[in-house]
C-alpha cells in the first residue's frame, strides 16, 4: 500500500510538471550553471527567471545547474539570465551587479567563482559614460521606463487637445522610447511587468502612430493605458501619478487614464466633456 502510495505522488508530480511545461509554447530547454547555496536561493532565482506561460526556470542546489525551459518567440535565455543577475546570482553568462549580491541576505552570498564575458555593472558604467553628452540628466533612483511615461503623458495632453496629428507624432516618438530600453538596467520587478506589457504596449503605441482618426487613437490609448498603469504601479515615481477614470466612454463602460495632474482632463472628449471623470488612485 506505501509503494503504491509513493508511485501515485510520483506519477503527480511528474504530471504537474509536464503540465506546467505545456503551457509554454516553441518551447526550448537549455541547462546553465547559476551560483547560489541554499532554498533561499532557489526561490529567488526561479521567482526572477519565471514567466508565466514564456519562461520556467528550475535550479538544483546540489548541481548549481537551472534547467531553463522558454517560448523561443517571446524571450531568450540572455534576457532569462539577466533577470537572475539583477537578482544577485551570477550565472555563465552575466555576473551579478555588486549591490545587487551585497543585499542578499547572509546564508545566500555565495563564493563567486564564476567568470561570465558580461559584468552587468561594468556594462551600466560603460552605457553611462558613452551617452553622457547626450543623456537628460537623472538622479540615481530615476527608473529607466520614465521615458515612457513622458512620450505617454505627451499623447495624453494631444488627445485632450483633439489634435490626431500631434498624437500620431508623440506615439512615434513612444515607440522610440520602447525600442530604447535598455533591460539590464531594469529592476527584476520591472522586467517581469515590462516582458508581460510589451507585446500589448508596442500594438497600442503602433496604432495610435499609425491613424490619424481620433476615435481610433482614443480606443487605442484606452488599451495602452491598462498596459501603463501595470508599468506605473511597479515603477518608482518621482512626483505623484494620478489614475483617473471617465465612466461614460465605451458606451457607458467606461476607461481609465494616467495624468501628472490631479485636475481632470478627459482625453477620451477632449473639449466636449473635458472635466468628465474623478481620480481614483495616487501613484507615489
Amino acid at each position: 500500500m506505501k509503494l503504491t502510495s509513493k508511485i501515485w505522488v510520483v506519477i503527480t508530480l511528474l504530471l504537474s510538471a509536464t503540465n506546467a511545461f505545456a503551457q509554454i509554447k516553441n518551447t526550448q530547454t537549455v541547462s546553465i550553471e547559476v551560483s547560489g547555496n541554499c532554498e533561499m536561493c532557489k526561490k529567488t532565482i526561479e521567482t526572477a527567471g519565471n514567466v508565466n506561460g514564456t519562461a520556467k526556470v528550475e535550479w538544483n542546489k546540489e548541481t548549481k545547474m537551472a534547467s531553463i525551459n522558454y517560448n523561443s518567440q517571446r524571450t531568450n535565455t540572455d534576457e532569462i539570465l539577466k533577470r537572475i543577475a539583477l537578482a544577485g546570482y551570477d550565472n555563465t553568462m552575466y555576473l551579478a551587479p555588486d549591490e545587487a549580491y551585497a543585499k542578499l541576505p547572509e546564508c545566500c552570498q555565495y563564493k563567486r567563482t564564476l567568470k561570465p564575458a558580461n559584468k552587468m555593472k561594468e556594462a551600466h558604467v560603460e552605457k553611462a559614460n558613452h551617452d553622457h553628452q547626450s543623456m537628460p540628466a537623472t538622479t540615481p533612483n530615476t527608473s529607466p521606463l520614465k521615458t515612457l511615461f513622458d512620450q505617454y503623458f505627451a499623447i495624453k495632453d494631444a488627445l485632450v487637445k483633439t489634435d490626431a496629428n500631434a498624437a500620431g507624432l508623440k506615439a512615434t516618438a513612444l515607440l522610440g522610447a520602447i525600442k530604447a530600453i535598455e533591460m539590464e538596467k531594469l529592476s527584476a520587478t520591472e522586467h517581469t511587468a515590462w516582458m508581460a506589457a510589451i507585446k500589448d504596449l508596442t500594438a497600442d503605441v503602433s496604432n495610435i502612430s499609425k491613424s490619424k482618426d481620433m476615435d481610433v487613437q482614443r480606443q487605442a490609448f484606452s488599451s495602452l493605458s491598462v498596459s501603463m498603469y501595470a508599468l506605473a504601479k511597479i515603477t518608482k515615481q518621482d512626483d505623484p501619478v494620478y489614475y483617473q477614470h471617465c465612466p461614460m466612454y465605451n458606451s457607458g463602460k467606461g476607461a481609465n487614464w494616467l495624468s501628472k495632474e490631479s485636475a481632470v482632463k478627459n482625453p477620451f472628449y477632449g473639449a466636449k466633456m473635458l472635466t468628465c471623470g474623478s481620480t481614483v488612485e495616487t501613484l507615489k
